[in-house]
């Protein structure tokens, strides 16, 4: 006589969702293949998200560039689930994007493109969770109309743009904010209407 125990129901459910979120990733092959398109001056985009967001490790930042590759919307959040799942990056994401800026879905080609920096403690190399954030970015882009963008990591050892193999030292995830001057990426005007943002227009015009 053999004695087992039947997998419960709950169990089968777990296993279900788990294998559910494992295919809510992204590998660098994959990344690669997808052709997510190139940043021209990555450290600028990377110098001027830096400057402004000033990130921690565990937080993101998302930005929607217009085709000069200038921020005309950008978000940080601070990742606060536990699980690694791009369903719940891509919510996430998203949530912000409709936050910060229109969605484009109207135009039959879109002509912004959204990047993601992800500032983490640990190395450069790609990790299970910069493949969820990578699916995340992707499907989040879809939904709103946006060309998806460069994926790219900020750790201790400086920043990297995953899929592409370029990066560089600083800044880093400890290093003080460059000067916008430096960047060459001038900062957002408020999204308040009034007297003072009208005068914050006028004097960025000139």
């Amino acid at each position: 006589m053999t004695f087992g125990f039947a997998p419960s129901s709950a169990a089968s459910l777990s296993t279900s969702t788990s294998a559910t979120s494992a295919t809510r990733l992204l590998e660098p092959a994959e990344w690669a293949a997808a052709g997510i398109p190139l940043l021209r001056n990555p450290r600028e985009v990377v110098s001027g998200l830096h400057s402004r967001h000033r990130p921690r490790p565990a937080t993101a930042i998302v930005a929607v560039l217009d085709p000069d590759e200038r921020v005309r919307a950008s978000a940080s959040f601070t990742r606060r689930q536990a699980s690694t799942d791009g369903w719940m990056f891509r919510n996430a994401l998203l949530a912000q994007l409709r936050r910060v800026i229109p969605h484009d879905l109207r135009l039959r080609t879109p002509v912004r493109t959204a990047v993601l920096l992800y500032c983490r403690d640990g190395d450069a190399r790609w990790t299970e969770e910069d493949g969820a954030w990578m699916w995340g970015l992707r499907d989040a882009c879809t939904l709103h109309g946006l060309r998806c963008g460069a994926y790219i990591t900020l750790t201790r050892d400086g920043w990297q743009v995953l899929g592409e193999g370029r990066g560089g030292r600083r800044p880093h995830a400890d290093s003080a904010p460059e000067p916008f001057a430096l960047s060459e990426a001038p900062p957002l005007l408020p999204r308040t209407g009034g007297a003072a943002s009208e005068v914050l227009r006028r004097a960025a015009a000139r």
